[in-house]
Protein backbone atom coordinates (compact mmCIF):
# COMPACT_ATOMS: atom_id res chain seq x y z
CA UNK A 1 0.00 0.00 0.00
CA UNK A 2 1.16 3.54 -0.80
CA UNK A 3 0.96 6.01 2.07
CA UNK A 4 0.69 9.79 2.28
CA UNK A 5 2.22 11.75 5.17
CA UNK A 6 0.15 14.61 6.62
CA UNK A 7 1.96 17.21 8.73
CA UNK A 8 0.91 20.33 10.60
CA UNK A 9 3.35 22.43 12.62
CA UNK A 10 2.88 24.42 15.81
CA UNK A 11 5.73 26.89 16.23
CA UNK A 12 6.52 28.74 19.45
CA UNK A 13 8.16 32.06 18.63
CA UNK A 14 9.71 33.92 21.56
CA UNK A 15 8.95 37.60 21.03
CA UNK A 16 11.95 39.91 21.32
CA UNK A 17 10.68 42.18 24.07
CA UNK A 18 12.84 43.25 27.01
CA UNK A 19 10.39 42.12 29.66
CA UNK A 20 7.85 39.33 30.10
CA UNK A 21 4.35 39.32 28.70
CA UNK A 22 2.55 40.03 32.01
CA UNK A 23 5.31 41.43 34.24
CA UNK A 24 8.37 43.68 34.17
CA UNK A 25 10.85 40.84 34.82
CA UNK A 26 13.71 40.50 32.32
CA UNK A 27 13.78 37.77 29.67
CA UNK A 28 17.56 37.98 29.10
CA UNK A 29 19.01 34.54 28.40
CA UNK A 30 21.67 32.91 30.58
CA UNK A 31 20.91 34.33 34.02
CA UNK A 32 21.32 32.20 37.15
CA UNK A 33 18.29 29.95 37.72
CA UNK A 34 15.27 31.59 39.36
CA UNK A 35 16.78 35.09 39.39
CA UNK A 36 14.36 36.48 36.76
CA UNK A 37 11.02 35.19 37.99
CA UNK A 38 8.96 37.71 39.92
CA UNK A 39 5.82 37.25 42.02
CA UNK A 40 3.58 37.86 38.98
CA UNK A 41 5.27 35.14 36.90
CA UNK A 42 4.48 32.53 39.57
CA UNK A 43 1.06 34.03 40.46
CA UNK A 44 1.54 34.61 44.15
CA UNK A 45 -1.69 35.58 45.96
CA UNK A 46 -2.80 39.16 45.41
CA UNK A 47 -0.80 39.89 42.23
CA UNK A 48 -2.31 40.84 38.88
CA UNK A 49 -0.90 40.47 35.35
CA UNK A 50 -0.42 43.54 33.12
CA UNK A 51 -0.16 42.95 29.36
CA UNK A 52 3.05 43.97 27.55
CA UNK A 53 2.08 46.32 24.69
CA UNK A 54 5.24 45.51 22.70
CA UNK A 55 4.27 41.83 22.57
CA UNK A 56 0.92 42.81 21.10
CA UNK A 57 2.59 45.01 18.47
CA UNK A 58 4.89 42.19 17.38
CA UNK A 59 1.96 39.77 17.07
CA UNK A 60 0.12 42.29 14.89
CA UNK A 61 3.19 42.71 12.66
CA UNK A 62 3.21 38.98 12.04
CA UNK A 63 -0.49 38.93 11.23
CA UNK A 64 -0.09 41.72 8.68
CA UNK A 65 2.91 40.00 7.10
CA UNK A 66 1.02 36.76 6.39
CA UNK A 67 -2.12 38.56 5.15
CA UNK A 68 -4.14 37.25 8.09
CA UNK A 69 -7.13 38.63 9.95
CA UNK A 70 -5.92 40.67 12.92
CA UNK A 71 -8.74 40.59 15.42
CA UNK A 72 -9.34 44.03 16.87
CA UNK A 73 -10.77 42.24 19.94
CA UNK A 74 -9.19 39.08 21.38
CA UNK A 75 -9.47 37.27 24.70
CA UNK A 76 -6.97 35.70 27.10
CA UNK A 77 -7.89 32.39 28.71
CA UNK A 78 -6.53 30.10 31.40
CA UNK A 79 -5.27 26.78 30.07
CA UNK A 80 -5.40 24.47 33.08
CA UNK A 81 -2.90 21.67 33.59
CA UNK A 82 -0.37 20.67 36.20
CA UNK A 83 3.31 20.32 35.44
CA UNK A 84 6.21 21.04 37.83
CA UNK A 85 7.50 23.96 35.74
CA UNK A 86 4.04 25.62 35.80
CA UNK A 87 3.56 26.52 39.48
CA UNK A 88 0.32 28.45 38.87
CA UNK A 89 -1.41 25.30 37.64
CA UNK A 90 -2.52 27.16 34.50
CA UNK A 91 -1.00 28.97 31.54
CA UNK A 92 -2.36 32.28 30.28
CA UNK A 93 -3.02 31.81 26.56
CA UNK A 94 -5.65 32.57 23.94
CA UNK A 95 -8.23 30.08 22.76
CA UNK A 96 -11.60 31.04 21.30
CA UNK A 97 -10.59 34.47 19.96
CA UNK A 98 -6.85 34.67 19.14
CA UNK A 99 -5.17 37.87 18.05
CA UNK A 100 -4.42 36.47 14.54
CA UNK A 101 -6.54 34.11 12.45
CA UNK A 102 -5.90 32.48 9.08
CA UNK A 103 -3.27 33.84 6.69
CA UNK A 104 -0.76 31.90 4.59
CA UNK A 105 2.92 31.41 3.96
CA UNK A 106 4.52 30.63 0.60
CA UNK A 107 7.39 28.16 0.69
CA UNK A 108 9.93 27.38 -2.07
CA UNK A 109 11.39 23.93 -2.73
CA UNK A 110 13.92 24.25 -5.56
CA UNK A 111 11.97 25.62 -8.52
CA UNK A 112 8.60 24.66 -6.98
CA UNK A 113 6.52 26.82 -4.64
CA UNK A 114 3.60 25.96 -2.38
CA UNK A 115 1.18 27.97 -0.25
CA UNK A 116 0.72 26.71 3.31
CA UNK A 117 -2.40 27.91 5.11
CA UNK A 118 -2.19 29.15 8.69
CA UNK A 119 -4.91 28.41 11.21
CA UNK A 120 -4.07 31.00 13.84
CA UNK A 121 -1.37 32.73 15.84
CA UNK A 122 -2.05 33.50 19.48
CA UNK A 123 -0.24 35.16 22.35
CA UNK A 124 0.66 33.21 25.47
CA UNK A 125 3.22 32.96 28.25
CA UNK A 126 5.99 30.37 28.34
CA UNK A 127 6.40 27.91 31.19
CA UNK A 128 9.54 27.32 33.24
CA UNK A 129 12.14 24.65 32.55
CA UNK A 130 12.77 21.32 34.24
CA UNK A 131 16.45 20.48 34.87
CA UNK A 132 17.48 16.85 35.06
CA UNK A 133 21.19 16.60 34.24
CA UNK A 134 22.68 18.14 37.40
CA UNK A 135 20.55 16.29 39.92
CA UNK A 136 20.74 12.70 41.10
CA UNK A 137 17.33 11.10 41.45
CA UNK A 138 15.64 14.51 41.42
CA UNK A 139 14.74 17.31 39.01
CA UNK A 140 15.31 21.01 39.46
CA UNK A 141 13.00 23.78 38.26
CA UNK A 142 14.22 27.05 36.73
CA UNK A 143 11.41 29.61 36.47
CA UNK A 144 13.40 32.29 34.62
CA UNK A 145 11.57 31.41 31.40
CA UNK A 146 8.12 31.50 33.04
CA UNK A 147 6.14 34.40 31.59
CA UNK A 148 8.33 34.89 28.52
CA UNK A 149 6.08 36.19 25.69
CA UNK A 150 5.33 33.64 22.97
CA UNK A 151 3.47 33.78 19.70
CA UNK A 152 2.25 30.27 18.88
CA UNK A 153 1.78 29.93 15.12
CA UNK A 154 -0.35 26.98 14.01
CA UNK A 155 -0.39 25.74 10.42
CA UNK A 156 -3.09 23.76 8.68
CA UNK A 157 -2.14 20.12 7.92
CA UNK A 158 -0.99 21.12 4.41
CA UNK A 159 2.54 19.68 4.49
CA UNK A 160 3.15 16.32 2.82
CA UNK A 161 6.81 15.51 3.48
CA UNK A 162 9.63 16.19 5.90
CA UNK A 163 11.27 18.33 3.20
CA UNK A 164 8.16 20.53 2.96
CA UNK A 165 8.06 20.84 6.75
CA UNK A 166 11.70 21.98 6.81
CA UNK A 167 11.05 24.48 4.01
CA UNK A 168 8.08 25.85 5.97
CA UNK A 169 10.11 26.03 9.18
CA UNK A 170 12.98 27.86 7.49
CA UNK A 171 10.62 30.28 5.73
CA UNK A 172 8.80 31.07 8.98
CA UNK A 173 12.12 31.42 10.84
CA UNK A 174 13.39 33.88 8.21
CA UNK A 175 10.13 35.86 8.33
CA UNK A 176 10.03 36.40 12.11
CA UNK A 177 13.66 37.56 12.01
CA UNK A 178 12.90 39.79 8.99
CA UNK A 179 10.06 41.41 10.94
CA UNK A 180 12.34 41.84 13.98
CA UNK A 181 9.84 40.13 16.26
CA UNK A 182 12.14 37.24 17.28
CA UNK A 183 15.91 36.70 17.27
CA UNK A 184 15.38 33.15 15.95
CA UNK A 185 18.03 31.62 18.22
CA UNK A 186 17.05 27.96 18.19
CA UNK A 187 19.82 26.88 20.58
CA UNK A 188 18.40 29.21 23.24
CA UNK A 189 14.82 28.10 22.59
CA UNK A 190 13.61 31.27 20.89
CA UNK A 191 12.13 29.27 18.00
CA UNK A 192 10.74 25.80 18.77
CA UNK A 193 8.56 23.53 16.67
CA UNK A 194 6.02 20.81 17.47
CA UNK A 195 5.18 18.50 14.56
CA UNK A 196 1.76 16.81 14.29
CA UNK A 197 2.29 13.77 12.08
CA UNK A 198 -0.18 11.23 10.70
CA UNK A 199 -0.32 8.92 7.69
CA UNK A 200 -3.17 7.80 5.46
CA UNK A 201 -3.54 5.61 2.36
CA UNK A 202 -2.62 7.57 -0.75
CA UNK A 203 -5.67 8.96 -2.53
CA UNK A 204 -7.87 9.15 0.58
CA UNK A 205 -9.04 12.34 2.25
CA UNK A 206 -9.76 11.31 5.83
CA UNK A 207 -7.03 12.16 8.31
CA UNK A 208 -5.26 9.44 10.27
CA UNK A 209 -4.63 9.55 14.02
CA UNK A 210 -1.93 12.12 14.71
CA UNK A 211 0.99 12.08 17.09
CA UNK A 212 2.64 15.28 18.25
CA UNK A 213 6.45 15.45 18.45
CA UNK A 214 7.37 18.16 20.96
CA UNK A 215 10.12 20.78 21.18
CA UNK A 216 12.16 20.30 18.01
CA UNK A 217 14.83 22.99 18.09
CA UNK A 218 16.69 22.38 14.82
CA UNK A 219 15.61 21.84 11.24
CA UNK A 220 17.72 18.68 11.03
CA UNK A 221 15.91 17.21 14.06
CA UNK A 222 12.56 18.27 12.56
CA UNK A 223 13.31 16.38 9.35
CA UNK A 224 14.62 13.25 11.07
CA UNK A 225 11.81 13.14 13.63
CA UNK A 226 9.10 13.35 10.97
CA UNK A 227 10.75 10.71 8.79
CA UNK A 228 11.11 8.32 11.72
CA UNK A 229 7.59 8.89 13.02
CA UNK A 230 6.03 8.39 9.57
CA UNK A 231 7.92 5.10 9.12
CA UNK A 232 6.86 3.99 12.62
CA UNK A 233 3.20 4.69 11.98
CA UNK A 234 3.26 2.95 8.59
CA UNK A 235 4.90 -0.13 10.14
CA UNK A 236 2.25 -0.27 12.89
CA UNK A 237 -0.63 0.04 10.41
CA UNK A 238 0.79 -2.49 7.95
CA UNK A 239 1.13 -4.99 10.80
CA UNK A 240 -2.57 -4.55 11.61
CA UNK A 241 -2.13 -2.28 14.63
CA UNK A 242 -3.67 1.09 15.46
CA UNK A 243 -2.07 4.47 16.17
CA UNK A 244 -2.66 6.02 19.59
CA UNK A 245 -3.00 9.79 19.79
CA UNK A 246 -0.09 10.80 21.98
CA UNK A 247 2.71 13.27 22.58
CA UNK A 248 6.17 11.99 21.71
CA UNK A 249 9.75 13.20 22.12
CA UNK A 250 12.55 12.89 19.57
CA UNK A 251 15.82 11.36 20.80
CA UNK A 252 18.61 12.57 18.46
CA UNK A 253 21.15 10.11 19.88
CA UNK A 254 18.98 7.12 18.94
CA UNK A 255 17.30 8.91 16.02
CA UNK A 256 13.85 7.83 17.16
CA UNK A 257 10.68 9.16 18.75
CA UNK A 258 9.30 7.74 21.98
CA UNK A 259 6.13 8.13 24.02
CA UNK A 260 6.02 11.07 26.43
CA UNK A 261 2.33 11.13 27.46
CA UNK A 262 -1.15 10.64 26.04
CA UNK A 263 -2.20 13.58 23.87
CA UNK A 264 -4.74 15.94 25.42
CA UNK A 265 -7.61 17.54 23.53
CA UNK A 266 -8.84 21.11 24.08
CA UNK A 267 -11.56 20.07 26.53
CA UNK A 268 -8.93 18.46 28.78
CA UNK A 269 -7.47 21.91 29.49
CA UNK A 270 -10.79 23.37 30.71
CA UNK A 271 -10.21 26.75 29.04
CA UNK A 272 -12.09 29.72 30.45
CA UNK A 273 -11.56 33.50 30.10
CA UNK A 274 -8.93 34.79 32.53
CA UNK A 275 -10.80 36.91 35.11
CA UNK A 276 -7.69 39.03 35.77
CA UNK A 277 -7.35 40.26 32.17
CA UNK A 278 -9.83 42.36 30.21
CA UNK A 279 -10.35 41.51 26.53
CA UNK A 280 -7.56 42.95 24.37
CA UNK A 281 -8.84 45.70 22.09
CA UNK A 282 -6.65 47.22 19.37
CA UNK A 283 -7.63 50.66 18.15
CA UNK A 284 -7.80 51.56 14.46
CA UNK A 285 -5.07 54.19 14.90
CA UNK A 286 -2.73 51.67 16.54
CA UNK A 287 -3.34 49.14 13.78
CA UNK A 288 -2.69 51.76 11.11
CA UNK A 289 0.52 52.91 12.84
CA UNK A 290 1.88 49.35 12.98
CA UNK A 291 1.00 48.79 9.32
CA UNK A 292 2.87 51.96 8.35
CA UNK A 293 5.99 50.78 10.19
CA UNK A 294 6.16 47.43 8.36
CA UNK A 295 9.30 46.75 6.29
CA UNK A 296 9.15 45.61 2.67
CA UNK A 297 8.30 41.91 2.92
CA UNK A 298 10.45 39.12 1.46
CA UNK A 299 7.95 38.19 -1.27
CA UNK A 300 7.67 41.78 -2.49
CA UNK A 301 11.43 42.19 -2.42
CA UNK A 302 11.93 38.94 -4.37
CA UNK A 303 9.58 40.18 -7.08
CA UNK A 304 11.36 43.54 -7.20
CA UNK A 305 14.78 41.89 -7.53
CA UNK A 306 13.49 39.81 -10.45
CA UNK A 307 12.01 42.88 -12.18
CA UNK A 308 14.83 45.33 -11.41
CA UNK A 309 17.96 43.20 -11.60
CA UNK A 310 16.88 40.48 -14.03
CA UNK A 311 17.40 37.67 -11.51
CA UNK A 312 15.70 34.29 -11.59
CA UNK A 313 13.08 33.68 -8.87
CA UNK A 314 15.45 31.10 -7.35
CA UNK A 315 18.36 33.57 -7.11
CA UNK A 316 16.02 36.21 -5.69
CA UNK A 317 14.81 33.77 -3.02
CA UNK A 318 18.41 33.02 -1.96
CA UNK A 319 19.21 36.72 -1.66
CA UNK A 320 16.16 37.45 0.51
CA UNK A 321 16.74 34.82 3.19
CA UNK A 322 17.36 37.71 5.59
CA UNK A 323 16.95 41.47 5.51
CA UNK A 324 20.68 41.88 6.11
CA UNK A 325 21.61 39.68 3.15
CA UNK A 326 19.13 41.48 0.89
CA UNK A 327 20.36 44.93 1.96
CA UNK A 328 23.98 43.86 1.34
CA UNK A 329 22.99 42.84 -2.20
CA UNK A 330 21.25 46.14 -2.89
CA UNK A 331 24.26 48.07 -1.59
CA UNK A 332 26.63 46.01 -3.74
CA UNK A 333 24.46 46.64 -6.83
CA UNK A 334 24.24 50.41 -6.37
CA UNK A 335 24.97 52.05 -9.73
CA UNK A 336 25.40 48.76 -11.60
CA UNK A 337 23.44 47.82 -14.71
CA UNK A 338 23.27 45.21 -17.43
CA UNK A 339 24.46 41.75 -16.40
CA UNK A 340 26.57 42.90 -13.45
CA UNK A 341 23.76 42.55 -10.82
CA UNK A 342 23.59 38.87 -11.82
CA UNK A 343 27.37 38.61 -11.26
CA UNK A 344 26.93 40.14 -7.79
CA UNK A 345 24.26 37.54 -7.02
CA UNK A 346 26.54 34.73 -8.19
CA UNK A 347 29.40 35.93 -6.00
CA UNK A 348 27.17 36.41 -2.95
CA UNK A 349 25.56 32.99 -3.18
CA UNK A 350 28.87 31.38 -4.14
CA UNK A 351 32.23 32.58 -2.85
CA UNK A 352 30.89 34.96 -0.18
CA UNK A 353 28.33 32.50 1.21
CA UNK A 354 31.01 29.79 1.35
CA UNK A 355 33.38 32.07 3.26
CA UNK A 356 30.67 33.06 5.72
CA UNK A 357 29.78 29.42 6.36
CA UNK A 358 33.43 28.43 6.87
CA UNK A 359 33.91 31.29 9.32
CA UNK A 360 30.64 30.78 11.18
CA UNK A 361 29.65 34.39 10.39
CA UNK A 362 26.52 36.05 9.10
CA UNK A 363 26.47 38.74 6.44
CA UNK A 364 26.74 41.54 9.02
CA UNK A 365 30.17 40.17 9.93
CA UNK A 366 31.46 39.89 6.37
CA UNK A 367 35.08 40.97 5.95
CA UNK A 368 34.29 42.09 2.40
CA UNK A 369 32.14 45.24 2.35
CA UNK A 370 29.40 45.70 -0.30
CA UNK A 371 31.35 48.48 -2.02
CA UNK A 372 34.43 46.24 -2.21
CA UNK A 373 32.46 43.45 -3.85
CA UNK A 374 30.96 46.02 -6.25
CA UNK A 375 34.48 47.20 -7.20
CA UNK A 376 35.62 43.60 -7.70
CA UNK A 377 32.67 42.82 -9.98
CA UNK A 378 33.41 46.00 -11.93
CA UNK A 379 36.95 44.79 -12.64
CA UNK A 380 35.61 41.45 -13.84
CA UNK A 381 33.03 43.17 -16.05
CA UNK A 382 35.57 45.53 -17.69
CA UNK A 383 37.98 42.68 -18.44
CA UNK A 384 40.68 43.71 -15.96
CA UNK A 385 40.36 40.42 -14.04
CA UNK A 386 39.73 36.86 -15.11
CA UNK A 387 37.61 34.58 -12.94
CA UNK A 388 40.68 33.03 -11.30
CA UNK A 389 42.23 36.44 -10.68
CA UNK A 390 38.99 37.73 -9.18
CA UNK A 391 38.92 34.82 -6.72
CA UNK A 392 42.47 35.68 -5.66
CA UNK A 393 41.50 39.31 -5.13
CA UNK A 394 38.42 38.23 -3.17
CA UNK A 395 40.54 36.14 -0.80
CA UNK A 396 42.91 39.08 -0.35
CA UNK A 397 39.93 41.32 0.47
CA UNK A 398 38.71 38.79 3.05
CA UNK A 399 42.19 38.76 4.56
CA UNK A 400 42.06 42.56 4.91
CA UNK A 401 44.81 43.38 2.40
CA UNK A 402 43.30 46.65 1.22
CA UNK A 403 41.13 47.80 -1.67
CA UNK A 404 40.54 46.08 -5.01
CA UNK A 405 42.70 48.23 -7.32
CA UNK A 406 45.58 48.31 -4.84
CA UNK A 407 45.54 44.50 -4.58
CA UNK A 408 45.48 44.19 -8.38
CA UNK A 409 48.53 46.42 -8.78
CA UNK A 410 50.46 44.94 -5.88
CA UNK A 411 49.97 41.37 -7.09
CA UNK A 412 50.27 42.12 -10.81
CA UNK A 413 46.90 40.58 -11.55
CA UNK A 414 45.88 42.67 -14.54
CA UNK A 415 44.52 40.50 -17.35
CA UNK A 416 46.22 40.70 -20.79
CA UNK A 417 43.63 42.00 -23.24
CA UNK A 418 45.96 43.70 -25.74
CA UNK A 419 45.23 42.07 -29.12
CA UNK A 420 48.81 42.37 -30.46
CA UNK A 421 50.24 40.68 -27.36
CA UNK A 422 47.63 37.92 -27.55
CA UNK A 423 48.42 37.47 -31.27
CA UNK A 424 52.05 36.95 -30.38
CA UNK A 425 51.25 34.43 -27.64
CA UNK A 426 48.85 32.41 -29.80
CA UNK A 427 51.37 32.29 -32.68
CA UNK A 428 53.98 31.02 -30.23
CA UNK A 429 51.69 28.26 -28.93
CA UNK A 430 50.58 27.19 -32.42
CA UNK A 431 54.19 26.96 -33.54
CA UNK A 432 55.09 24.77 -30.58
CA UNK A 433 52.04 22.44 -30.77
CA UNK A 434 51.78 21.25 -34.37
CA UNK A 435 50.34 17.88 -33.32
CA UNK A 436 47.42 19.47 -31.46
CA UNK A 437 46.76 21.79 -34.43
CA UNK A 438 46.57 18.73 -36.68
CA UNK A 439 44.26 16.96 -34.19
CA UNK A 440 41.92 19.94 -34.10
CA UNK A 441 41.77 20.13 -37.90
CA UNK A 442 41.03 16.39 -37.89
CA UNK A 443 37.90 17.06 -35.85
CA UNK A 444 39.15 16.41 -32.31
CA UNK A 445 37.43 19.19 -30.36
CA UNK A 446 39.38 18.56 -27.15
CA UNK A 447 42.57 19.66 -28.92
CA UNK A 448 41.21 23.22 -29.05
CA UNK A 449 40.80 23.36 -25.26
CA UNK A 450 44.37 22.09 -24.91
CA UNK A 451 45.62 24.93 -27.12
CA UNK A 452 43.72 27.51 -25.05
CA UNK A 453 45.27 25.99 -21.93
CA UNK A 454 48.76 26.32 -23.43
CA UNK A 455 48.20 30.03 -24.14
CA UNK A 456 47.00 30.54 -20.56
CA UNK A 457 50.08 28.70 -19.32
CA UNK A 458 52.63 30.78 -21.26
CA UNK A 459 50.82 33.96 -20.19
CA UNK A 460 50.95 32.78 -16.54
CA UNK A 461 47.17 32.87 -16.39
CA UNK A 462 46.91 36.53 -17.38
CA UNK A 463 45.54 36.20 -20.91
CA UNK A 464 41.88 36.99 -21.43
CA UNK A 465 40.51 33.48 -22.14
CA UNK A 466 37.57 34.72 -24.22
CA UNK A 467 39.84 36.73 -26.50
CA UNK A 468 42.30 33.84 -26.71
CA UNK A 469 39.51 31.52 -27.88
CA UNK A 470 38.37 34.01 -30.52
CA UNK A 471 41.90 34.54 -31.86
CA UNK A 472 42.67 30.82 -31.98
CA UNK A 473 39.43 30.01 -33.81
CA UNK A 474 40.11 32.76 -36.35
CA UNK A 475 43.66 31.60 -37.03
CA UNK A 476 42.85 27.91 -37.20
CA UNK A 477 39.99 28.62 -39.63
CA UNK A 478 42.23 30.40 -42.17
CA UNK A 479 42.52 28.12 -45.27
CA UNK A 480 46.18 28.93 -45.97
CA UNK A 481 47.32 29.31 -42.38
CA UNK A 482 50.84 28.05 -41.83
CA UNK A 483 52.72 27.71 -38.60
CA UNK A 484 55.23 30.55 -37.98
CA UNK A 485 58.75 29.39 -38.73
CA UNK A 486 57.62 26.47 -40.92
Amino acid sequence: MQWEIVIGLETHVQLSTRSKIFSGASIAFGAEPNTQACEIDVALPGVLPVLNARAVEKAVRFGLAVDATVNRRSVFARKNYFYPDLPKGYQISQYEIPIVERGSLEIVLGERSKTVRLTRAHLEEDAGKSLHEDFHGMSGIDLNRAGTPLLEIVSEPDLRSAAEAVAYGKTLHALVRWLDICDGNMQEGSFRMDANVSVRPAGTTDFGTRCEIKNLNSFRFLERAIEYEARRQIDVLEEGGTIRQETRLYDPQRDETRTMRSKEDAHDYRYFPDPDLLPLEIGADSLHSIAQSMPELPGAMRNRFVATFGLTPYDASLLTTSREFAHYYESACAGLSGTTPKLVANWMTGALAARLNESGCDITQSKVAPEQLRALIGRVADGTLSGAMAREVFEALWAGEGEVDAIIERRGLRQISDSSELDRLTDQVLAQNAAQVADYRAGKAKAFNALVGQVMKVSKGKANPQQVSEILRRKLALPGYFLPGA
